[in-house]
């Protein structure tokens, strides 16, 4: 993949190339594609949430200041590689976490702070919801987040003319239209897939629940609108021009893609959007999304449905917990290395320990690990706040490799729990499972880690660690580019042609392993429990 530099300049001073911007958890990253829809430049800002009162949260000056910044990065890089200015562009994406409530009066002013997904405060909301519809609604989503502040009898309910996901926030700012992408809003109301918009039985059903409230406003009329891949969804605004580049280079009017959430980019850069895929993208949060062939059994408080973006029925395991606890441990290793005077790169630092973790025992050696940094729905951790913990008997095989290798399994140690359940109770076929996400950098190590866990083929492409900027940046040039091919058709054809990936079968002595540890990750759960219980 990739433009020749000659080629992808001539494209910028032209105004052809077309951005994505995604915010995840810990970085908001922007990717410039060229005419191959490979990148060609692209720009940072990390950033981290905060405990307020209780809610995790973002202030907006934080998105604002963060998108600014990653904008202006991402110019920087083009400046240095190609020597040019970015002043036009072909096309932008927006795509941010998934879930979380972010509510505006009717002047659009926010408010109370961003509840963001990684809140687990409406688990009444939750439960209520789910018997009302008879379909599952998770605590992160934004109708269990306003259902519990009506429960709460919050003051700011009245006020409430819109509410949104992250990304919907920013694409109405930048474009003044109030609109999502289908897949991210199936993290805020169930999704009817026939029609890819919110379910009309459920809406009235809603109504109907919250009237003796006497709210001056109907749902239908607070919830974005829901809009398919390849949807017009608006043009740049001056404003929103100046938002995202203070400096007046950027010129207003390019199209925007409808706003996705990271699950829907996800299901892009990983080609599985076909029915019979599935994909599981691994960061601060884990999930695995699987398109399924017809509805699920039953309802279970372990599987969300949500959609692709282009609307056909996902079940999702989404995890609150993945890779923070793993990173906080090669940290302690980086800050030995230093203790030591010994010169470390980071990302060397990673393979070592990765690579050693697999010369460790299957079942890691009779260690146990939980990476808890929040509360983990799945598991039946509801608290907020997690506890991380390593825990072992005295017959444990105490070694480096097992450590490293049970804070590898415990990065998929929930998701496991939910797609045993998927799998083994719901017999849902997959055809092919793809790992996206920087963990899978590393040959070799997570990705048979993932396939011991799912004991399915996973693959990973080249793009792995692209993750959901690309996704997102994809689905803007599928917005101008689709000449009426469906979202499946093009990325097989235009973005993935020949691009098989690396797969990998699961290696029985692995999958038994793991099963053992997942036993005895199941078992040791109230242990985690008391754990944060008393630390909290």
């Amino acid at each position: 993949m990739g433009m020749d530099k000659k080629a992808a300049k001539e494209l910028i001073e032209n105004g052809g190339a077309i951005l994505g911007i995604e915010f995840g958890s810990t970085r908001i990253k922007g990717v410039l594609i060229g005419l191959d829809n490979s990148p060609i430049a692209q720009g940072d800002h990390e950033w981290e949430n905060r405990i307020d009162n209780g809610i995790w949260t973002y202030t907006m000056d934080d998105v604002w200041t963060g998108l600014r910044d990653c904008y202006a990065d991402l110019v920087r890089n083009v400046q240095e590689e190609y020597g040019v200015k970015l002043t036009k562009l072909g096309a932008i994406g927006i795509s941010a976490m998934m879930h979380g409530y972010l509510a505006f009066n009717e002047k659009g002013e926010l408010l109370v702070p961003f509840r963001t997904w990684r809140n687990t405060i409406t688990e009444e909301a939750s439960e209520k919801l789910t018997e009302l519809f008879g379909y599952h609604v998770p605590q992160r989503w934004s109708i269990a987040h306003l259902y519990q502040a009506i429960l709460n009898k919050e003051p700011h309910v009245k006020d409430v003319r819109f509410f949104t996901t992250l990304s919907g926030y920013v694409h109405w700012n930048l474009t003044g239209e109030k609109v999502l992408g289908v897949g991210d809003a199936s993290g805020m109301f169930p999704i009817d897939s026939s029609t890819a918009d919110f379910n009309r039985k459920m809406v009235v059903q809603f109504d109907e629940k919250i009237e003796p409230y006497s709210f001056p406003w109907k749902l239908e009329e607070i919830l974005p609108k829901s809009l398919k891949a390849g949807d017009d969804a608006g043009r740049l605004t001056e404003e929103g021009a100046k938002l995202l580049d203070p400096t007046g280079n950027l010129e207003a009017g390019c199209p925007l893609c409808p706003p996705e959430g990271d699950a829907g980019t996800g299901m892009a850069a990983t080609n599985s959007v076909a029915r019979r895929t599935g994909n599981v993208s691994a960061g601060t949060s884990v999930f695995s999304m699987v398109v399924l062939e017809k509805p699920l059994g039953k309802v279970y408080p372990e599987l969300d449905l949500v959609t692709t973006p282009s609307g056909d029925e996902v079940a999702m395991v989404h995890c609150n917990n993945c890779t923070s606890d793993l990173n906080a441990w090669v940290n302690i290793f980086d800050e030995f290395c230093s203790l030591m005077d010994i010169k470390a790169d980071k990302g060397e630092l990673y393979g070592r320990l990765y690579k050693n973790a697999m010369t460790g025992d299957a079942d890691c050696g009779g260690l146990l690990a939980y990476n808890f940094f929040s509360g983990e729905p799945v598991a039946g951790i509801m608290d907020q706040a997690g506890a991380p913990m390593v825990t072992r008997t005295a017959k444990s095989n105490f070694t480096l490799a097992n450590l490293m290798r049970a804070n590898l399994y415990s990065a998929f140690g929930t998701l496991k729990l939910g797609n045993d359940i998927l799998m083994k109770q719901e017999h849902v076929a997959v055809d092919r499972l793809m790992g996206h996400g920087g963990i899978f950098k590393t040959k070799g190590v997570a990705q048979n880690i993932l396939a011991a866990a799912m004991d399915a083929p996973v693959t990973v492409m080249e793009t792995a660690g692209e993750g959901g900027a690309w996704g997102i940046a994809l689905l803007a040039s599928y917005l101008v580019n689709k000449d009426g091919m469906t979202l499946e058709d093009w990325l097989n054809k235009d973005v993935f042609g020949g691009n098989k990936g690396t797969t990998v079968d699961p290696d029985p002595d692995c999958v038994k392993g793991f099963d053992e540890f997942a036993e005895r990750y199941r078992r040791g759960l109230p242990a985690e429990k008391a754990a944060i219980d008393a630390l909290a």
